[in-house]
């Protein structure tokens, strides 16, 4: 969708439409959505909403509604279901569509897209944009080219002409660190990365991030999708993937870790449930922190079992923190963002224990969960939690 979160916002009140709308930021948040009169100011998606009220002093600023704004992305997802049941679902307002099997019924991927692009628009009174190629991060560029309400065809046998001469930046999944990396040794388009001998650019970078880049610097990425897709903000959408998190910016910046352990334990608290929900435990528990500088570091740590026990992702991702604070000594920054993910996510059946190691005794913690689990569920999130939580995220 263009611009999904700003033009479902103001969609219904014609007098924002040519004015500069941001949905999120505010004094400590990041912008979720900017409209296209807000964009020409420099405003984008994921800034600090102090530097996008620096950019556009007199944008409008609201509050995401994600009442109004789930069941939109339900819908129109439902409309993609109704051309090919190959939908794996990224984000409330992007998905991936195979077509292949809807050729000989609907025409084209070209016709499909305008067909589809057509009901959205008829249907909520939105645009969107798609991008259309023989594999993911290839359509991913595309739809970023057509950006805003158009098509862009990437044919494979057009590749090379169209997207090698573009900034290796450009590509879907290469991030700005990597991209400033490989501009310092001399790679700055996609066709300087491509020239390179797919084993020396993993001496150059390492064996994981070259063999990533060779695929992407030739479109020879996934071509397969994974129907469903786990959504975002709790709505749901088909099979979970392989990770959930949750992260938080808080009020102000903070240094003492205290805070810090029991802001960890909300975030642990509220994924580890999630994971219990959609029947999962994961392997891996990261940390994400990003200091007062803007500066962002990620911690992680694989445990010998898989968990779906809330404090002990909890107590994982405070010694992570720990050691990340320690590690700086009197360096270390007031903290501004902290997160918690669990990854390496693998489905749990009835009657599935943990291992205890030998001499351990079982707590009883996950019977905890699911009990803490059964009261939320019927008498709301603040029913019983733990007791360092009480009254927390109150305002002041």
């Amino acid at each position: 969708m263009d611009a999904f979160y700003a033009s479902v916002m103001i969609r219904d009140r014609p007098e924002l439409h040519d004015a500069p709308v941001v949905v999120g930021g505010g004094h400590r948040g990041v912008v979720l959505s900017a409209n296209y009169p807000a964009r020409r100011f420099g405003i984008r998606s994921g800034m600090p909403g102090t530097q996008a009220q620096r950019l556009c002093p007199h944008a409008i600023t609201m509050a995401p509604d994600f009442g109004l704004l789930t069941p939109v992305s339900r819908s129109i997802m439902d409309t993609f279901r109704s051309v090919t049941p190959v939908v794996e679902v990224t984000s409330l307002d992007e998905a991936f569509l195979d077509v292949r099997g809807a050729r000989r019924l609907l025409g084209s991927p070209t016709v499909i897209a305008e067909r589809l692009r057509s009901r959205v628009r008829a249907e909520h009174g939105i645009t969107c944009s798609v991008g259309i190629a023989a594999s993911v991060s290839v359509a991913k560029l595309a739809s970023r080219q057509a950006k805003p309400d158009g098509v862009r065809v990437i044919a494979p046998d057009r590749f090379v002409a169209e997207v090698h001469p573009l900034d290796i930046g450009d590509l879907h999944g290469v991030g700005e660190a990597t991209r400033r990396r490989l501009h310092r040794i001399g790679l700055v388009t996609v066709g300087d990365v491509a020239a390179i001998p797919v084993e020396q650019l993993r001496r150059m970078v390492g064996n994981h991030l070259g063999s990533h880049l060779h695929a992407l610097v030739w479109g020879a990425d996934r071509t397969q999708l994974r129907p469903g897709g786990a959504g975002v903000f709790g709505f749901g959408e088909g099979e979970p993937e392989s990770s959930m998190g949750s992260q938080h910016t808080l009020a102000v910046d903070v240094g003492d870790r205290h805070v810090l352990h029991r802001e960890l334990l909300s975030l642990a608290t509220r994924v580890a449930g999630r994971a219990r929900a959609a029947h999962r435990r994961g392997r891996t528990v990261a940390l994400t922190v990003r200091f007062s500088d803007f500066v962002t570091v990620n911690r992680s740590r694989t445990l010998t079992e898989p968990t779906d026990v809330s404090l002990e992702v909890h107590a994982t991702a405070v010694d992570l923190l720990d050691q990340l604070l320690d590690g700086l000594g009197p360096r270390a920054r007031r903290v501004r963002l902290v997160g918690v993910r669990l990854e390496g996510l693998q489905r749990t059946h009835d009657g599935d224990t943990r291992q205890l190691a030998f001499g351990e005794r079982d707590p009883g913690w996950p019977d905890a969960d699911r009990a803490v689990d059964r009261a939320v569920g019927r008498f709301g999130s603040t029913a019983v939690r733990p007791a360092s939580l009480i009254g927390h995220g109150r305002r002041a």
